[in-house]
C-alpha cells in the first residue's frame, strides 16, 4: 500500500474517534491537568513561603531553562525516535520531579532554592516530552483530518486547564502535599497511555530509516542536524511570524504568573478563590475552543490570529487594573478566550507547512517560544511585579501586548494575508504527483509524505 492510498484511507476516517486519537487526548488531559495543578500549587506555596513576586519569576525561568538549553537535542530526538515513548519518558521525569516536591514539601520547608532546583527536573521532562508529542497529532492523521484533531486537542487541553488549576488550589487548601499527590497520578497516568497509541504503519517506517541513517554520524553532522528546525523556521515568513508573535506577545503579557500576588493583594481571596482565577482561564479558552470544533476557521486565518493577540492585551490591561473580583475574573475569561484562538490556528498552522521528517525539531524550536512567552514571561513578569507592583506590571505587559500585534501587522505581511490553513503540503503533493505518475512515495532522501 502506498502512501498514498494509506492518507487516502485515513481520509476517510473524517470525524472518528479511533485507537490513535482517544489516548491521545486522554494522555494530553492527564499530563496538562497534572502540570497545572503542579504549577498552581507550587505559585501559591512559593508566594506564601516569600511574599515576593520576583521569586514567581524565578519559578517561571527555573521551569523554562532546561527547554532553552537543551533545544538542540530534544527536537532531533523527536526526529529520529519513536515520540510516544519520548513522551512517556518525559511524563514519568515529571513524575519524579513531584515526587521530590512531595519528599520536600513534608519537611515543613522555609527554603525555595530546592523547589527551584526541582523545578528544573521538572522542566527537563517537559522539554523531552513537549517537541515529540506536539508532533503526534500530525502523525497519526492525515492534513484533512489535523484541524478535527486540532480543535478536540485544544478543548481536550482547556478542560485541563479548568481541572487541574482548581485541582491545585483546592488540594492546597487541604494540605500542601495534597495537589502534589495528584499532579504524580496524573504524570504516570499520561506516561502509561501515550504509550498505546497508534501511529500509521508508514510513520514507523519512516522513524525506522531515520534511525538506521543515524547510525554513527559525526558531532558536526549531528550539530547541522539540530539546526534544522532553527534554519527552516528562519526560512519561513508564516512560521518565523506565527511563532515570534507569541513569543513576544505572550513574553510582555503573562500576567497569569502574577495570578497569586493579584490575588491576594488586589482581590482579597485566599487559595479557593485564586485556584478559580486560574481555572477561568480554562473555562474562557474552552468555550472558545468548543465553539471552534462546531465552527472551525475556515477564512482570514492570518488576521483573526493577529486580532486575537490584540484582544489578549485588552483583556490583560483589564486585568491589571481592576480590584473586582467578577471583574478580574471576566477579564481573564476574555484574554485566555483569545489566547485559545491564537493557540488553536498556531497549532494547526504550524504542523501544516512543516514536513515531517524536520517536525520534532521544529517543534522543539516553538516549544522554547512557547517557553519563552510563559516561563520566561512570568520571570519578566515576576520582576516588573517586584520593581513597580503587580498591577503596573500586568497593565504595561497588556499595553505591549497591544503594539506588539500591531508591529507583526506591518513587519510580517505574509502571516497576516494567509487566508486558509493549507490542506495539503508541498511534499505531500510531490508524493501525490508521483503516484500518479506510477512513481514511489520516497520514505529517506527526500521529504517524506505527511
Amino acid at each position: 500500500m502506498t502512501a498514498l492510498e494509506e492518507d487516502r484511507g485515513e481520509s476517510a476516517t473524517v470525524g472518528r474517534w479511533d485507537r490513535s486519537t482517544v489516548p491521545l487526548l486522554a494522555s494530553t488531559f492527564c499530563s496538562s491537568a497534572g502540570a497545572l495543578a503542579l504549577v498552581t500549587a507550587l505559585g501559591k506555596q512559593v508566594f506564601d513561603m516569600t511574599g515576593q513576586e520576583i521569586d514567581l519569576g524565578l519559578l517561571g525561568l527555573a521551569e523554562f531553562a532546561p527547554a532553552a538549553l537543551l533545544v538542540l537535542l530534544t527536537g532531533a530526538l523527536a526526529d529520529r525516535h519513536d515520540r510516544r515513548r519520548l513522551g512517556a519518558i518525559g511524563s514519568l521525569i515529571e513524575a519524579i520531579a513531584t515526587l521530590l516536591l512531595i519528599l520536600y514539601v513534608s519537611t515543613e520547608p522555609t527554603a525555595v532554592g530546592p523547589i527551584f532546583g526541582v523545578a528544573v527536573v521538572y522542566g527537563a521532562g517537559r522539554a523531552f516530552a513537549a517537541p515529540a508529542v506536539r508532533a503526534l497529532p500530525a502523525d497519526v492523521v492525515t492534513p484533512a483530518r489535523l484541524p478535527w484533531l486540532v480543535a478536540r486537542w485544544s478543548a481536550v487541553f482547556q478542560l485541563a486547564f479548568v481541572v487541574g488549576p482548581v485541582l491545585g488550589g483546592t488540594l492546597y487548601a487541604v494540605g500542601p502535599r495534597a495537589p502534589y499527590y495528584a499532579a504524580m497520578s496524573l504524570f504516570l497516568a499520561s506516561s502509561v497511555l501515550i504509550l498505546t497509541v497508534r501511529v500509521p504503519r508508514r510513520v514507523v517506517r519512516e522513524l525506522e530509516v531515520a534511525e538506521a541513517a543515524e547510525q554513527s554520524p559525526t558531532a558536526r553532522q549531528r550539530l547541522h542536524d539540530a539546526l534544522e528546525g532553527l534554519r527552516f523556521v528562519r526560512r519561513q515568513p508564516i512560521l518565523l511570524g506565527a511563532i515570534s508573535l507569541d513569543l513576544f506577545a505572550v513574553l510582555f503579557g503573562g500576567a497569569v504568573a502574577l495570578l497569586p500576588a493579584i490575588a491576594e493583594d488586589r482581590l482579597g481571596v485566599g487559595a479557593v478563590g485564586f485556584g478559580w482565577l486560574r481555572a477561568a482561564v480554562g473555562i474562557g479558552a474552552g468555550v472558545v475552543t468548543l465553539f471552534l470544533a462546531r465552527r472551525p476557521i475556515t477564512h482570514r486565518v492570518g488576521r483573526t490570529l493577529l486580532i486575537a493577540v490584540a484582544v489578549f492585551g485588552i483583556g490583560t490591561i483589564v486585568l491589571g487594573l481592576t480590584r473586582s473580583y467578577v471583574v478580574a475574573f471576566g477579564a481573564l475569561l476574555v484574554l485566555a478566550g483569545a489566547d485559545a484562538l491564537s493557540v488553536f490556528i498556531r497549532s494547526t498552522l504550524v504542523p501544516l507547512v512543516t514536513p515531517r521528517a524536520t517536525r520534532g525539531r521544529v517543534l522543539a524550536v516553538e516549544t522554547v517560544f512557547i517557553g519563552a512567552s510563559n516561563e520566561l514571561g512570568a520571570f519578566e513578569s515576576g520582576v516588573a511585579g517586584q520593581l513597580l507592583g503587580p498591577a503596573a506590571a500586568v497593565a504595561l505587559g497588556g499595553v505591549a501586548t497591544i503594539a506588539i500585534a500591531g508591529l507583526w501587522w506591518t513587519l510580517f505581511p505574509a502571516l497576516r494575508k494567509v487566508d486558509r490553513f493549507p490542506q495539503v503540503p508541498e511534499e505531500v503533493a510531490v508524493v501525490i504527483d508521483e503516484d500518479r505518475a506510477g512513481g514511489t512515495a520516497p520514505l529517506a532522501g527526500g521529504a517524506p509524505p505527511t
